[in-house]
């Protein structure tokens, strides 16, 4: 059976699932370099600086594509996590990428189905970028970067 080739409507809705992801994204990359405390993350604190300038630029960049497809940018971020512990912190964010991985793979085949080229290479890059903070994130844990492919897929 061929798999269901989304609508335009469909593609603006999940776009604007991943755009509430990155503007969760921003927020928690933003307020978490800023609290995390302690010598030993400091290079991560920086680091998530630079992820949160990236993150805005993912959303910019879906903005622009929802804004192309007749759509119209969503203003609602997903709910951000915060705890005292930096530990958690760092692991809300590497769950977020785990998500959003998934989420821009799901999006560039839709993307590839609706012959959406354009739209489909810049999420390709958007997902590198994201899969890099995975790596990140994953290091900054002591933990291997988690294989996303094996995990359910829920729907935006």
């Amino acid at each position: 059976m061929a798999e269901h080739t989304m609508t335009r409507k469909e593609l603006i809705t999940a776009l604007n699932g991943d755009l509430a992801r990155e503007y969760q994204a921003v927020i928690a990359y933003v307020v978490y370099s800023q609290v995390i405390k302690g010598a030993q993350y400091m290079t991560i604190a920086k680091e998530l600086e630079k992820h949160a300038a990236q993150e805005l630029a993912h959303a910019l960049k879906i903005s622009k594509h929802i804004d192309y497809l007749g759509g119209t940018p969503t203003t609602k971020a997903l709910e951000v996590k915060m705890s005292e512990d930096p530990q958690k912190l760092i692991r809300f964010d590497l769950d977020n990428e785990n998500d959003t991985v998934k989420h821009y793979r799901e999006r560039v085949r839709q993307c590839e189905a609706m012959q959406e080229y354009g739209i489909a290479e810049d999420l390709r890059e958007i997902l590198r970028q994201e899969q890099e903070h995975q790596m990140d994130l994953a290091t900054a844990l002591g933990e291997e970067v988690p294989d996303v492919s094996d995990l359910a897929f829920s729907r935006p």
